[in-house]
């Protein structure tokens, strides 16, 4: 269980509701499932933010095989790229619901985008990278090293007189 869930499901299966899920993320930009359906949908759906952040032919090619729908292909290579171009990952959010279903009640839970409009919750403002420090010649690191720490002295021991 080191690559992915299983989902109870045969492998094509598995690959069509997860392909038709994150399709219906991007169109929607937020979606009711099942707590490990959207677990597996947030790592799907944070590769193809990555492929419409690289922009090229072979990102569009590889999204347009998993994607369902030209018009979800559109926005992930230009609405959903635009806004995500300065973030580096962490592009979905999963917020626990309810316990839900008839049949199990298995927990619920939404997964959405952040960073839109109308969101459930607000996302944490960046947080600012402390000002770059200028390099220092290794010259004067060992000056300074020197002048902020004395030398050591040696100890003579007993034994050794």
């Amino acid at each position: 269980m080191t690559n992915f869930r299983k989902l109870g499901r045969h492998a094509g299966h598995r690959m069509s509701m997860l392909r038709t899920l994150v399709s219906q993320l991007v169109k929607h930009e937020r979606i009711e499932t099942t707590v490990t359906k959207a677990k597996e949908v947030r790592r799907l759906a944070d590769n193809m933010i990555q492929l419409g952040k690289e922009g090229s032919l072979d990102s569009a090619r590889r999204a347009a095989g998993f994607v369902r729908g030209d018009d979800v292909l559109h926005k992930i290579f230009t609405e959903l790229a635009y806004r995500y171009k300065d973030r580096d990952g962490g592009y979905t959010r999963l917020l626990r619901t309810h316990f839900g279903e008839v049949g199990d009640a298995a927990p619920m839970a939404y997964i959405e985008f952040i960073d839109r409009e109308n969101e459930l919750r607000q996302s944490n403002p960046a947080t600012p990278q402390p000002p770059q420090r200028v390099p220092l010649d290794p010259w004067d690191k060992s000056r300074l090293m020197k002048q902020v720490a004395p030398p050591k002295e040696e100890k003579i021991f007993d034994s050794e007189l």
